[in-house]
Parts: structure tokens; sequence; C-alpha cells
């Protein structure tokens, strides 16, 4: 199960928490039953008293709300979800054609590569066993000086599967680190919609009376707002995608020159995933720009970005430490295998 088949889990989760609204619509009919009595009786009353005649519109509303209660999955949900469904559809369609692009791209750039490697004679034996091999046998019987060239082609070679391996490693973590960024954006995105989803008919029943009117409002606003997560989260990866695409055809450009020598490092592409992290958790804030939605989603968007900061110190501290480190390490090794040599 890959990350795109927990993203389509959530949505099925979302889609089978539902029904579960319809277990609130008792409760919400009595709060909302209770404050239309107050509701009508309160303008019915003051306007006998002003001797004013009766206006009926506004003793609808109850009437309007209370009927949005009894068809709330349907009615309200599912009007919401019909507006908003295809931005997320539209969205999700933008990224899918950006990583479609990407993976044809990334197999191309990684045959060019080693393709050039193997044309570069001085350096294919790094990357080739069979020009491993053709390079010793040149060298014919080997005495004590080839023995010494020998031992530094070997830490050469070494040395260079050793950083390429490395440097896929970190590739590779940055990425899993960016695709569970993503997926917890939508875990929380699914689970606040599935609160006020459940909730929501608590939310109308409430709304109908005097003075917490605001919070029908209010509900709605957070609703589309935690909604829109998915769509700027989608943008930011389609955005992040096509700039890989980009830099990966200059690479292949680059790498179809017969006399371009390619460098064993993607560490322009760990850039990129590292901004995608610390963009991940900015979602909320950007979707806050989009529909105003204050109160604790407000709250929750600056918490995530305290904490994606301090995260992105803490990783560029300890990427610095585990460099340093790695080099270190190199550094000995190079250093034992050139002290046996001189000896």
């Amino acid at each position: 199960m890959d990350f795109t088949d927990l993203h389509a889990l959530l949505h099925a989760t979302y889609g089978e928490m539902m029904p579960l609204c319809a277990h609130m619509a008792g409760i919400a009919k009595g709060i909302a039953g209770l404050g239309a009595l107050f509701y009508i009786a309160l303008r019915i009353w003051s306007s006998l008293a002003r001797a004013e005649p009766i206006d009926v519109f506004p003793l609808l509303r109850p009437f309007v709300l209370g009927f949005c209660i009894m068809f709330f999955p349907s009615v309200v949900l599912g009007t919401v979800n019909a507006v908003l469904s295809p931005v997320v559809q539209g969205t999700e369609k933008l990224v899918h054609v950006q990583q479609n692009d990407l993976q044809s791209l990334r197999d191309q750039r990684d045959k060019l590569e080693e393709e050039a490697y193997r044309r570069d004679k001085s350096r294919a034996y790094l990357v080739d066993d069979a020009a491993w091999d053709e390079k010793v046998q040149e060298m014919g019987f080997i005495g004590p000086e080839d023995a010494i060239t020998l031992a530094g082609m070997y830490a050469e070679r070494t040395a260079f599967n050793t950083k390429r391996w490395f440097v896929k490693k970190i590739y590779q973590a940055l990425e899993l680190v960016y695709n569970a960024a993503s997926l917890v954006i939508d875990t929380l995105r699914t689970f606040i919609l599935i609160v006020l989803s459940i909730l929501g008919p608590i939310v109308f029943g409430i709304a109908v009376w005097d003075g917490l009117g605001g919070s029908l409002s209010a509900w709605f606003a957070r609703y589309i707002s935690v909604y829109l997560w998915l769509p700027v989260s989608s943008i930011l990866t389609a955005l992040l995608t096509k700039i890989q695409v980009l830099m990966i055809s200059k690479d292949i450009a680059e790498l179809q020159n017969p006399g371009y020598v390619p460098d064993s490092g993607d560490w322009y592409y760990i850039v990129f995933f590292l901004i995608g992290i610390v963009g991940f958790f900015c979602v909320p804030t950007v979707a806050g720009w989009i529909i105003e939605a204050g109160g604790g989603i407000g709250n929750y968007g600056r918490n995530v970005n305290q904490t994606a900061q301090r995260g992105v110190q803490g990783a560029y501290t300890g990427g610095k430490v585990t460099m340093a480190g790695t080099g270190a390490a190199l550094g000995n090794a190079g250093g034992r295998i050139k002290g046996l040599l001189i000896k």
C-alpha cells in the first residue's frame, strides 16, 4: 500500500462516517424546537405589544433550519461537498499529470546518467564493473607500484559509490517525510471534517436561538476552510513536481551533450523536498486566506507554522551533524588506507 492508497482510504473513511450525522438529528431537533418556540413567541409578542403588524418572513428562519436538520446529510453536506468537490478533483488532476511526467523523466535521466559515466573513460570504472575489469586487465602484471595504484582506484570507487548511496538514502528519507507530511495534513483535514459533519446538526439547532446565529456562519466558514486544505496541498504538490520536471528536463538536455560530465549529487532535489515539507504545514494558513475562519482554526494554523519552523531548524541542525559525522568517517577511512599504502 502506497501513499496514494492511504489518501484514498481517508476519503473513503469520510464517506463511511457521514451517516452518523443522522444520529445527532434527534438531539438537534429538540434544541431547535425549543429555540424556535422562544424565537417565534418573542417576535409575535413584541409586535403585539407595539401594536405593529406581524412580519411573517423572519419567522420562517426556524422552519428552514429545522428542514436542514432533518435532511442534513443530503441537503447541507451534499450541497456543500457537491460545490467544493470539483475544486478537489481539478487540483488532483494537476498532480497526477505532473507526477506521470516526472516518473518518465526520472527513468530517462538515470539511463542517460549511466551512459554519460560509461562514456567518460577516465571515470567509467567507478560505476561499471566491465570497465573496472578492463582497466585492471590493462595494467597487466600487478607489481608493488601497481598494487598501490589499484588500491587507490578501489578507494576512489568505494568513496564514489558511498557518496551516491548516502545522497540516495537522504533523498529517499526526505521523500518519505514529504509524503508523510502530506498524509498528516490530509488526516487532520478528514478528522476535522468528520467532527464538523457529525456535530453539524447540533450547530444548526443552536443557531435557531437568538444571539447564537453567528455559529451557523462560523460553521460554514470553518468547514469550507478545512475542506480547501486538500486543494491547496495539491496545488503545492503540483508546483514542486513541476519544478522537479523542469530541473530534470534541464539535466537531460545537459546529459545529451557528449562532453558533459555529471556529478553524483541530487542536493537540489533534496532542497525542494525540504521546501515542500515546510509548505505542507503552511497549508492551513493559506486556506484561511481564501475564506476567513477565525477562532480555533486560525490558532491551529499559527501553532502548526511554529511547529514547522522548529522542525526545520532541528532538521537543519541534525543534517549538519550527520554530514559532519559522515565526512569525518570517510576522511578517517581514507587516511587509514593512505597510511597503509605508504607503509
